[in-house]
């Protein structure tokens, strides 16, 4: 009776910590309010500036638009490119100094601009060196695909593209085949690049205030790295089922083997 009274003890309390909560694995959580779970979230997203080895989409029209088709590569090198590749032929990409090199403008230094505020210099240098005002000239900068690379305890790791101009931690990590449930929701690191060097910031997806994270939106070459929970290095089973399961398994083969050392 003992012996069963200390293997039920033993079972419950394996079941009790192996287990991962249910906590845990929801994602925006309201931890702060019991019942109201409609909160006003306040935009945090601070204009993207440019770094090294950024490439930039550049298109420039005109009245005339064969007066600046110089201007609008049209990647002939590989004709067959796309998506990435294609920006990657078409685009221009920022160097080690900062610097793009555009046909008839030669090195124009980006480093730490806006694509906004690029927008602006290129326009206005056309206009000095080129154009005048009644040419109409119009220039869109955009980057090309928003690159970041997931790892870790995570679907689908390795480098993905996004062709959006913002996307958030949830669509990157969707994007990326999601946290299964052997992954850390709680401390999600975003390993970000500053012209200073990187650092490191950690995202509580299961709280709703992440909503409000600095961070909650990714940046170009943004490494997410997913730590597994401590469950899954006991090997024991992610949930009570899988739990329950080994440790019958376990305590079958000593049930077995201590029947066999009494015959």
């Amino acid at each position: 009776m003992n012996k069963l009274l200390l293997l039920t003890g033993v079972l419950l309390c394996v079941l009790s910590t192996s287990c991962i909560p249910h906590k845990d694995i929801v994602y925006l959580q309201n931890k702060n309010t019991a019942t109201d779970s409609t909160q006003v979230m306040v935009e945090q997203q601070k204009p993207y500036r440019v770094q090294i080895n950024d490439i930039l989409n550049v298109r420039v029209k005109a009245l005339d638009q064969e007066s600046v088709s110089i201007l609008n590569p049209a990647g002939e090198e590989n004709l067959k490119a796309n998506g990435a590749e294609r920006a990657y032929f078409d685009g221009f990409t920022i160097d080690v100094h900062g610097n793009i090199r555009i046909p008839t403008l030669g090195k124009i230094n980006v480093l730490g601009y806006t694509t906004e505020e690029i927008e602006q210099l290129i326009e206005q240098q056309l206009l000095d060196e080129q154009f005048k005002a009644t040419a109409n000239i119009f220039v869109t900068v955009k980057l090309a695909g928003l690159s970041y690379t997931a790892s870790g305890e995570i679907g689908s790791p390795g480098t993905q593209i996004i062709f959006k101009d913002r996307v958030t931690i949830f669509e990157a990590v969707a994007n990326s085949g999601e946290i299964p449930l052997t992954g850390n929701k709680k401390e999600v690191q975003i390993i970000r690049q500053y012209p200073q060097g990187q650092q490191i910031h950690v995202l509580d997806l299961t709280d709703i205030e992440v909503l409000n994270s600095p961070y909650y939106y990714i940046q170009p070459n943004d490494i997410i790295y997913v730590k597994p929970v401590k469950q899954k290095t006991w090997g024991v089973g992610t949930t009570g089922r899988e739990t329950l399961q080994t440790v019958v398994t376990v305590l079958g083969l000593i049930t077995t083997t201590i029947l066999l050392i009494n015959r």
